[in-house]
């Protein structure tokens, strides 16, 4: 029995967590679930790209992981399958995926096998009748080619890497502010780690660079090249996203000098 992990935007104040465990575990009773998150802020797609990318690299080969992050449910938007690096991804194709699509070995179908889903399907809780039993029925081992056809269109979002705006300038975002209140950017930080530059963020200008979180300037804030790859925005034991008022998605520019 393989393991199904989960990671969504629906909090666990309501049921829909819940819901969706319970439909696997009587698909698969021995299926093991594990949580990544359910705290994403609301449909933010980059932001549970990102959380997704931290956490399956370090999951057992052929995992399968279950991301619900979908403003678009019920419309046109298709429910897929992403095979990529030895592991399974289902969820809406909106973008979720486009670090996996994209991969030389990753293999898409759109799941259209209807007697997988549970019945009937509601329009507003894809997460619960389609993605759900189709993740425990691959768990029992069910072929991934039983799921549906190959597409060759998943969508990839051409905005998820910064974009160079001028000679000595980049444009990126907030992808992601932490239980710390930290900022962090999608600017990759082997790129930048020769140079020196600043992080405009708002109406801020964050110089200062740490080597850790224990090394930045009480009461300042300072850039953080962290354990995930990214340039991060961190405060000295206190929250830099509410020294500076700012959300997921919220635009960030790098300027060298």
């Amino acid at each position: 029995m393989r393991t199904i992990t989960l990671l969504t935007d629906f909090g666990t104040r309501d049921h829909f967590v819940g819901a969706m465990k319970g439909v696997m575990l009587g698909i698969a009773p021995g299926v093991r679930i594990v949580d990544i998150t359910h705290e994403l802020g609301a449909y933010q797609i980059a932001q549970a790209r990102f959380l997704l990318g931290q956490a399956w690299p370090y999951f057992p080969k052929m995992t399968i992981h279950v991301a619900v992050v979908d403003p678009g449910v019920g419309g046109a938007r298709r429910p897929i399958l992403v095979v990529a690096a030895g592991h399974l991804f289902i969820g809406p194709d909106n973008g979720l995926f486009s670090a996996l699509v994209q991969r030389d070995d990753a293999r898409v179908r759109h799941i259209t096998n209807a007697k997988l889903f549970r019945q009937p399907v509601s329009s507003t809780f894809h997460g619960r009748d389609i993605f759900a039993p189709v993740a425990a029925h691959l768990a029992k081992g069910l072929a991934p080619s039983k799921c549906g056809p190959r597409i060759q269109d998943a969508m990839f979002d051409p905005l998820e890497k910064p974009i160079r705006t001028g000679k000595r300038t980049w444009s990126g975002s907030i992808l992601h502010i932490d239980r710390f209140g930290n900022l962090i950017t999608n600017l990759p930080a082997e790129d930048f780690a020769a140079m020196r530059f600043l992080l405009r963020i708002g109406p801020a200008e964050v110089v200062e660079r740490a080597a850790t979180y224990a090394a930045i300037t009480p009461g300042e804030m300072a850039i953080v090249e962290a354990s995930h790859g990214f340039l991060e925005v961190a405060a000295a034991q206190s929250s830099a996203a509410s020294f500076l008022k700012v959300a997921a998605g919220a635009p960030v520019e790098l300027e060298t000098y």
